[in-house]
């Protein structure tokens, strides 16, 4: 099922107003949605919503559908805002168009990267999903900082999490970029960890922002 990005909106809206602020139901007008909007007919013809003077309730799948909806994009704004560092009303923009990107099987390999999270930068609650679940039952911790793994131990890295640009472009003159190998070699007393051929140095501030997919095997 595809659902046009405005359909999605209404479905995000209604989860805050009816799970989160327990409403019940979302009120179209609270909402901003005109009683004629083409996209509550979609909705209504999915059988997801169902419409009653001028407030909506979800039903049964409606609400399946709008907990993926809202886990997607509280995902999307993750990335966006800690991965990317894009922030303030132009990270809110860049999440509301990404999410619609992130279809299903995408969306878990994005939580993944981002260790589960729990919350939105926000502070709203992330809808586990089945990868998050899975993690806790395995143990799996996904991506770490670089302070977690152990000495000798290989992973990929996955992204850097820094808003000092100085601090970005000095790693990247390391080697330290998303896809590359990396092994840390001793995290005492400072982080060494090798990436290609190179070894390099790092105070443990800068290691807690190089964040890694760990490898099923350590070496």
């Amino acid at each position: 099922m595809k659902l046009s990005e405005k359909a999605e909106e209404i479905l995000e809206a209604m989860w805050t107003a009816i799970e989160e602020n327990g409403e019940g139901f979302a009120e179209m007008g609270k909402i901003g949605v005109a009683v004629d909007d083409p996209a509550l007919d979609e909705l209504t013809r999915f059988a997801l919503i169902e419409k009653k003077e001028g407030r909506i309730y979800f039903r049964p799948e409606g609400r399946s559908e709008g907990r993926r909806t809202i886990r997607r994009h509280r995902l999307a704004e993750r990335l966006i805002m800690d991965v990317i560092n894009i922030r303030g009303e132009s990270g809110d923009s860049k999440a509301c168009q990404f999410e619609h990107l992130l279809n299903e099987g995408m969306d878990a390999k994005v939580c993944t990267m981002l260790n589960h999270p729990d919350t939105c930068p926000h502070g709203k609650a992330i809808p586990a999903g089945d990868c998050c679940l899975e993690a806790k039952r395995s143990g799996d911790l996904g991506v770490v900082p670089l302070t977690e793994l152990t000495s000798g131990e290989e992973g990929r890295i996955a992204y850097i999490q820094t808003e000092d640009n100085k601090k970005m472009q000095k790693l990247v003159a390391m080697g330290v970029l998303p896809g590359n190998s990396i092994q840390l070699i001793q995290s005492f007393p400072s982080y060494i960890f090798r990436v290609g051929y190179s070894e390099f140095a790092v105070d443990a501030k800068m290691a807690r922002e190089i964040f890694i997919s760990r490898l099923l095997e350590k070496i």
